[in-house]
């Protein structure tokens, strides 16, 4: 059995920055087959950054106070999540969870399996400068950076 109050958890960004608050908590607790994190996002400020999806794991969201705006698809489908409800995203769905509305949201995401990432999994939406569009891109972390590779062309940026 293992036990911690949120409020022990460590703070840890991702590298992208793109939220001020993010506590591990599954890491605190040492699970292997479950992903659980707090978030405080402000006017903004997202979960994980871009549209992405994870073709090994589900991913549920559930915000405990204010609003969060999650873009779904690739044609980015606008769905509003308030206070007390839940999302979820089956592997491969492509989404991005943010602060749209300026009053701090508190939430959590959930997924399974895995308390953590497989990066050969996880793809991400970004423009191509080779392309000249958005892309599906690869997502690596290296030295503690993102680093992305366009699926249909090959061009990496970092």
């Amino acid at each position: 059995m293992e036990k911690v109050a949120v409020e022990a958890v460590e703070n840890e960004r991702n590298p992208m920055k793109v939220h001020s608050v993010r506590k591990p908590v599954s890491r605190a607790l040492g699970t292997d087959h479950f992903a659980m994190n707090y978030f405080e996002l402000e006017a903004g400020e997202s979960f994980s950054g871009g549209l992405h999806r994870h073709n090994d794991q589900e991913e549920v969201f559930y915000v405990e106070s204010g609003t969060a705006t999650f873009e779904v698809g690739l044609d980015r489908e606008t769905v509003a999540v308030e206070s007390g409800e839940l999302i979820r995203f089956p592997p491969g769905e492509f989404q991005k969870g943010y602060n749209a509305d300026g009053e701090t949201v508190e939430g959590w995401a959930l997924g399974a399996p895995g308390a953590g990432h497989d990066w050969d999994e996880l793809q991400s939406r970004a423009f191509c400068p080779d392309c000249e569009d958005e892309r599906t891109h690869d997502v690596d972390l290296a030295d503690g950076a993102f680093e992305l590779t366009c699926t249909d062309c090959g061009t990496t940026q970092g």
